[in-house]
């Protein structure tokens, strides 16, 4: 069986996590270690990040999946209402692991519903080492999105280990419609990147994503969104909008800190 369960008993705070992924790394021989999620409340990501930043123990990448994303396996009101949407969690953790000081110790990826090659150079410019894309090729490959992931009955032939469903799905044939697809989203990627002047897609930054905030105006992602400096946070977080956020991580759990205020949990928002 392939279990995922709601949470982990191998850790139940952040230090914990860190740690647990520390001793992953050693048993594997030094193989990457990281952790996925999709955020849900600010001080969240900060408590990891204060976590890897006390222990000097970091994980070595963290994918931000959006709340847009996710399996055919998925509660429906889940998929439809909780978790934070992409662009925002990729910001929101983006800042975390460059307000600590650690963002040169841990890639960043991005998931969720990544179907072009705009939104991999969104991704890219929004502070993404890469971007992991699922749905794209799941449709490459036939997904029809009958939303049966979990019952072992996919229609096409995709998630089921039962033998006659599995022929629908004909490898050899559509290992060339991924390869294609994925060929021309390159391609399509390098296009971009050249338009924009530049040389690769690492060197996209906020300012050359623009978003439309009116029937009459745009702005640059950095006119929009904050984006703070290099260990902004670890040394001067009331400097941001994240001061409250900050305040409330603790990396020995992950809810707000026991000795949070009641004045300052009144006026903290979650995902400011």
């Amino acid at each position: 069986d392939c279990l995922s369960p709601a949470y982990h008993t191998a850790f139940s705070t952040p230090r914990e996590l860190i740690q647990w992924a520390a001793r992953l790394r050693e048993l594997s021989g030094g193989k990457p270690v990281g952790a996925k999620f999709c955020v849900g409340q600010g001080h969240e990501v900060f408590a990891l990040a204060k976590a890897m930043a006390e222990m000097d123990v970091t994980l070595d990448f963290v994918v931000v999946d959006g709340a847009e994303g996710g399996t055919g396996a998925a509660p429906r009101e889940f998929v439809d209402h909780v978790g934070m949407p992409l662009r925002e969690g990729l910001i929101l953790t983006r800042n975390a692991l460059v307000g600590a000081g650690l963002s040169d110790r841990v890639r960043l990826a991005a998931a969720g519903k990544a179907t072009t090659a705009f939104a991999i150079a969104a991704n890219a410019a929004l502070g993404a080492d890469w971007t992991n894309a699922a749905r794209a090729f799941m449709f490459t490959v036939g997904c029809i999105h009958s939303l049966k992931c979990h019952t072992g009955e996919c229609p096409v032939g995709v998630a089921t280990q039962n033998p006659s469903r599995q022929r629908g799905l004909v490898v050899l044939d559509k290992a060339e419609r991924v390869a294609r697809f994925h060929a021309h989203t390159l391609h399509a990627l390098k296009e971009i990147v050249a338009a924009a002047g530049l040389d690769h897609p690492g060197e996209l930054e906020p300012h050359h994503l623009y978003q439309r905030i009116g029937p009459h105006e745009l702005r640059p992602a950095d006119r929009i969104f904050p984006f703070v400096l290099p260990g902004q946070l670890r040394d001067d977080a009331d400097s941001t909008r994240y001061g409250l956020a900050w305040a409330a991580a603790d990396p020995d759990s992950f809810r707000p800190r026991r000795d949070f205020t009641l004045e300052r949990q009144a006026a903290y928002s979650p995902t400011a």
